[in-house]
């Protein structure tokens, strides 16, 4: 199956994207964890369905130094013993967060309270950002067929100077 649509080609998708990605660079220039950021971008885009963000953030992670191991279990993150209780809670919002329509309570009281326990306002409102920014990234990805494969790490680099 091949792209649909060129975002980066397109004048519209271009000027979007460069927004989208100056968005980006507030959440990644955040107090959140770069290894919780990537985490949560992983989780969220392994619930979406979206190969070239899970590829993406795999491979920026990895090149960031995180272990194979984790980024393994990130999908069962429940089931393992690899993360922090930080990482945890911040997993559990970006699912709750993420599954929205799947959950008629949205992101759990419970949930809030545990992401509550362990990040300051300022990284509770990057952690909030950044799981709005990757569902919207994500199905930009999945729907013009943006396949996973071909990221290299720090390919966006620029963007982030």
């Amino acid at each position: 199956m091949e792209p649909r649509f060129a975002m980066f080609d397109n004048e519209i998708g271009a000027k979007f994207t460069k927004r989208f990605a100056n968005a980006s660079l507030v959440i990644h220039k955040s107090p959140l964890p770069a290894s919780t950021q990537e985490l949560v971008s992983l989780r969220t885009s392994q619930i979406n369905g979206c190969g070239w963000c899970v590829d993406m953030h795999t491979k920026e992670a990895a090149a960031a130094g995180e272990t194979a191991v984790r980024l393994n279990l990130v999908a069962t993150w429940r089931e393992s013993t690899v993360f922090t209780e930080a990482e945890r809670a911040a997993l559990a919002l970006a699912e709750e967060g993420t599954r929205l329509a799947d959950a008629s309570h949205g992101v759990s009281d419970e949930t809030w309270a545990l992401a509550r326990e362990h990040y300051d306002d300022d990284q509770l409102a990057a952690l909030v950002c950044l799981v709005a920014l990757v569902n919207a990234a994500n199905r930009v990805a999945v729907i013009v067929r943006q396949k996973g494969g071909s990221y290299e790490p720090g390919m966006f680099a620029a963007v982030f100077d």
